[in-house]
């Protein structure tokens, strides 16, 4: 399963790291996007450890920390690799399509748990992955982003 062992923790909005939260507001009030944090539903903690083959572990960061809060219009990640600062993105649910990672295209070429994002970010274009563990909580996750997704674009 990819280069990471991946878990994924279901916290409430009060739970999530005072560092990770004061970053969060910052960027919230940076580009002044209001209130995004009034209906929230559901926050994780995504963790990917690198996995260590042989002597090395590789390139990239030994440890990703994401936190995903998820509201009924937002998806706002807080992503820190290793002790690197904290880097925020926003994306609003309607302009975003989800993909289950396990039932994408990319999947046989890398095998991994997680979600295919597709959209707009702030001002950006693109793609990424976000990583989930095969656990209760990324499950649970991946249902939840995938039904509001839906929702937000009727």
């Amino acid at each position: 399963m990819g280069d990471f062992n991946r878990s994924t923790k279901e916290i409430s909005l009060e739970q999530i790291a005072p560092d990770v939260m004061q970053a969060v507001n910052a960027y919230i009030e940076k580009r002044n996007l209001g209130d995004i944090l009034s209906d929230v539903s559901y926050c994780i903690v995504s963790t990917s450890e690198k996995i260590k083959k042989g002597l090395f572990s590789g390139p990239g960061p030994k440890l990703f920390i994401q936190t995903a809060i998820l509201t009924n219009r937002w998806l706002i990640l807080a992503d820190q690799a290793d002790k690197n600062p904290i880097l925020v993105r926003t994306m609003q649910l309607r302009e975003i399509t989800i993909e289950d990672y396990e039932k994408s295209s990319f999947y046989a070429m890398l095998p991994d748990t997680g979600l295919h994002v597709e959209g707009i970010f702030g001002p950006e274009k693109g793609t990424f992955f976000l990583p989930l563990g095969k656990d209760a909580a990324g499950d649970a996750f991946k249902e939840a982003i995938i039904r509001l997704v839906q929702e937000a674009k009727k």
